[in-house]
């Protein structure tokens, strides 16, 4: 397997839009034969971050997802191009040759992903390169890469990406990218117990999930709270709260989405 990857770690993106400003700063204003025209300042991302608000008030979380070219194996782009003018390189970068897709907006249109754009003033798509012009002239990698500062964007040998347990964040496209992720958010189902008599927090208390063929169990912490992380999407849960001297609670959800089930009031025994 052979050429350059990128793998992106979910995890470690704190939605600061550093990989952006470098992409940017490298290709705005600048031409670089043979690779691509000039980055408009305005309307194109050959890198963004896709901030996601997931769950609901007050069991919050934020996800930032850094999206780019894929680069992908069976590239669409590649397909749609005519005259060659996408073409594969030896280290697997896809490029958009400026000159020769001249007028070919079904280019733009073939990306599932739409991370492909019209220069309307060039009349030509445009693209990440992979920095490309920068890695023919020695550099170790590219910019968006430099750039981050919390190491979630690497570069890496293909056949290390590979071997990375990483996948995309569309499988079923069934593109090949060479673009893959780790830690990608899974859905969470979250809540607070309550001692319903006293209204207090109730910290310490045990609260099993089953579902998903599995069963697993969460303590709450000082302010009553828990959460269980990295459930499986459309799937039936039921979570179960047992407290000594206190009717168990039993409450059934299905992950259309990130749960907040909200308080749960436990009642003594009478």
């Amino acid at each position: 397997m052979k050429g350059y990857g990128i793998l992106i770690d979910v995890a470690k993106c704190s939605g600061c839009y550093n990989c952006m400003l470098a992409c940017k700063d490298e290709h705005c204003g600048e031409t670089f034969p043979g690779y691509s025209e000039a980055q408009p300042m305005t309307g194109q991302f050959w890198i963004n971050v896709n901030e996601k608000e997931r769950g609901s008030y007050s069991k919050i979380k934020v996800s930032f997802t850094p999206i780019t070219c894929m680069h992908c194996r069976n590239a669409p782009c590649i397909k749609a191009a005519e005259n060659n003018a996408v073409y594969r390189r030896d280290d697997g970068i896809v490029i958009i040759d400026p000159e020769k897709a001249a007028g070919q907006k079904q280019i733009v249109s073939a990306c599932p992903y739409r991370v492909i754009f019209w220069n309307e003033e060039k009349n030509t798509p445009q693209k990440c390169t992979g920095c490309a012009h920068l890695l023919d002239q020695g550099y170790q990698r590219p910019r968006c890469v430099e750039m981050c500062p919390t190491g979630a964007l690497s570069f890496v040998d293909a056949d290390e990406l590979k071997s990375s347990n990483a996948s995309s964040i569309h499988p079923e496209y069934g593109l090949g990218e060479r673009v893959l992720y780790l830690n990608i958010p899974k859905k969470f189902i979250a809540g607070t117990v309550v001692y319903g008599e006293t209204d207090q927090c109730a910290k310490e208390v045990t609260v099993t999930l089953k579902g998903g063929g599995t069963t697993v169990s969460a303590v709450t912490d000082g302010f009553g709270d828990f959460w269980f992380n990295d459930v499986e999407s459309m799937t039936d849960y039921e979570l179960e709260i047992e407290q000594d001297g206190f009717k168990k609670i039993k409450r059934q959800v299905r992950t259309y989405g990130d749960i907040n089930v909200g308080e749960l009031f436990l009642e003594k025994i009478a």
